[in-house]
């Protein structure tokens, strides 16, 4: 008769016991909430706008619809986000030293973000690269001026409008009013690049096109 080794079964044992440990290991637990706030709002300043999309578990939904691929489908997806009050208005925080950022949901080609202005506070002029994008305001006012090789446009940015932008268009966006801002704005794909221009700037003269969307 065979007999097995005593030390060959603790080895069984021993691995059993580490395989149960390490499906059973317990996982840290989600950081605290900010008083008033939201625990999963990634405040951001303008110097620091990227994020581990891991590290926000409501990024991660998996009820969500196939994700948009037209500029059509963007601009529903834009709509949608502002008029779920709930989801954002939570998360809604004024920075006095700067725009403040909280992204709002990440996924095949795009990302949202949540923005807030207070009286005075300005992007710049600037670009977005690569990206295009789809913007919206949801509380207050805001004012954007744009640049072309046909000279400079401005406009107001109001609740229940639409912009879009494609890449390389030229614009500042700032809060002119008595009273904060905010706006909901997304990038596809997503945002890697913002290049600021001063004020006194003449873009190139190659396609940068907008558009109102309703």
């Amino acid at each position: 008769m065979i007999r097995i080794r005593k030390r060959n079964r603790d080895r069984s044992k021993l691995a059993l016991h580490g395989l149960r440990a390490a499906t059973t290991r317990p996982v840290a637990p989600a950081p605290a909430a900010r008083p008033g706030g939201h625990p999963w709002a990634d405040g951001l300043s303008d110097v620091s706008i990227a994020g581990d999309p891991l590290a926000f578990p409501h990024l991660a939904r998996t009820d969500l619809p196939a994700h948009p691929t037209t500029v059509a489908e963007y601009a529903r997806l834009v709509r949608e986000i502002a008029a779920d009050r709930d989801r954002w208005e939570p998360l809604v925080h004024y920075d006095a030293l700067t725009r403040w950022y909280a992204r709002l949901e990440t996924g095949p080609g795009c990302e949202v973000w949540l923005l807030s202005w207070l009286p005075g506070q300005s992007s710049g002029f600037h670009d977005h690269g690569t990206s295009s994008g789809v913007m919206t305001v949801v509380r207050g006012e805001l004012v954007e001026r744009s640049l072309t090789h046909t000279g400079e446009g401005s406009r107001d940015l109001r609740p229940g409008g639409q912009r879009v932008f494609s890449p390389g268009y030229l614009h500042e966006v700032v809060n002119a009013s008595l009273e904060p801002a905010v706006s909901i704005h997304l990038y596809t794909p997503g945002l890697t690049e913002m290049n600021q221009y001063g004020a006194a700037v003449v873009p190139e003269q190659h396609p940068q096109t907008s558009a109102e969307a309703h």
